[in-house]
């Protein structure tokens, strides 16, 4: 095949791509497929995972549907502790973990009932940070809260290290419609299904 051929081929392949990721059910079928859904019942801690912040001190989306998801899950009892990760952004010096434990603190949450967690820079990190923090505490059995599409990956790190896991996902029934929508669903799939990948190959799960 020659370069102007397979230039026509690859420029095809993409267009096909992009109407099937914009404009029909596939995101959410694949998203369906892939995620974890929510298998509530008491711990003995929350955890939050890290989603990263858009500006200084302001959580990502993500991030923040996280956070509400684990302080509605604290609120009503499912575990006495709620541990927060999240690193320390270099620009602003402030940290995921610190802007998450403020937003706690607003919704009533006790310093006491707070750990955080602000160096890990990956989900296998998290783990390994978390279970060094919370398993002198006694904890081995938490609701890990993530997104539907990252739980799968998470439970299983989490699992590595020791703890007992409850998926806790969050937007576990959403279903996406706008063309947009289902485009940005469908490159945090692809990042996922790479990490995955990748974690399998270097034998972290």
């Amino acid at each position: 095949m020659n370069d102007s051929r397979f230039v026509q081929s690859l420029g095809l392949v993409t267009l096909v791509v992009f109407f099937l990721a914009s404009f029909t059910p596939l995101p959410n079928l694949l998203n369906h497929w892939a995620g974890v859904p929510s298998q509530l019942q008491p711990a003995e801690a929350i955890v939050v995972l890290a989603a990263g912040m858009d500006a200084p001190g302001v959580l990502s989306n993500r991030s923040l549907q996280r956070m509400i998801h684990g302080i509605v899950l604290f609120q009503r009892g499912f575990a006495p502790l709620l541990a927060l990760s999240g690193p320390i952004n270099r620009q602003s010096g402030r940290d995921e973990a610190g802007v998450r434990a403020e937003m706690a603190h607003l919704f009533g949450v006790s310093p006491s009932a707070l750990v955080t967690e602000a160096t890990a820079l990956t989900t296998r990190e998290e783990a390994a940070r978390m279970a060094a923090l919370l398993r002198p505490r006694g904890v081995s059995n938490i609701l890990l809260v993530t997104n539907y599409d990252h739980m799968a990956r998470s439970r299983l790190l989490f699992e590595k290290v020791g703890f007992s896991v409850h998926p806790a996902s969050v937007d576990d029934l959403s279903e996406v419609r706008k063309p947009e929508a289902r485009l940005r669903l469908m490159r945090q799939l692809a990042q996922e299904f790479l990490a995955r990948g990748y974690y399998g190959l270097a034998g972290y799960l």
